[in-house]
Parts: C-alpha cells; structure tokens; sequence
C-alpha cells in the first residue's frame, strides 16, 4: 500500500510564502495525475493545481500565478510553492495520485497538512 505524507504547512501572514511536500512511501507507476486539492472548514474539498503525467499544469483561477505544482519523479516527490498568500488560502490541502491500472482507477491521498493565513 501506498502511503502520501504532505509536509510544510503552517501559520503564515498575508503575502507571505510556503511550499507544501508530498512524499510517497514508494515509486508509483501509471499516474494519470497528481493534484492538490484544499478543504477550507464547511466547504467541499477542490483542486487547485494538478500535474498530469506527461508534466502539463493546470490552476484553479483562484491561484493561478501565485500557486506552482512540480514534480520530482527521483525522490517520489510533488511540491506545490505557494506565493502571495491570501487569508482565503487557509484550509488543510491534500495530494492525491490518480493512478489508472489494468483499467482501474485508484486514488491515493495524504492525511493533509493546514495551511493558514493571518495576520
């Protein structure tokens, strides 16, 4: 079994930088992507960056360009650097590997780590 450990999290104020780690117990093969999502408290859990397999990124609006998603395939690593930091960035953020094997689909998360923003 796959485990994910996000690292990185924490207090921070406006305008203010973290980079978040996701680190997988062991290499994954057939990732389809790899996201981030977010769960701010009473509302739904969404994504706000993903890296698919071939390294195209895409953004949630509400991050784009001040949020970067990479990948580090040697150490079984996904980082999200997380610039100009907003109070409404504060939430717990998860990764998840969407992987696709022998036509299954399976889906792997962290246990999160909260991320706040405040002065």
């Amino acid at each position: 079994q796959v485990q994910l450990v996000e690292s990185g999290g924490g207090l921070v104020q406006p305008g203010g930088s973290l980079r978040l780690s996701c680190a997988a117990s062991r290499s994954i093969s057939d990732v389809r992507r790899v996201g981030w999502y977010r769960q701010a408290q009473g509302k739904q859990r969404e994504l706000v960056a993903a890296i698919g397999s071939g390294g195209t990124t895409t953004y949630d609006d509400s991050v784009k360009g001040r949020f970067t998603i990479s990948r580090d395939h040697a150490k079984n690593t996904v980082y999200l650097q997380m610039n100009s930091l907003k109070p409404e960035d504060t939430a717990v953020y998860y990764c998840n590997y969407n992987v696709r094997r022998l036509a299954v689909t399976y889906n792997y998360w962290g246990q999160g780590t909260q991320v706040t923003v405040s002065s």
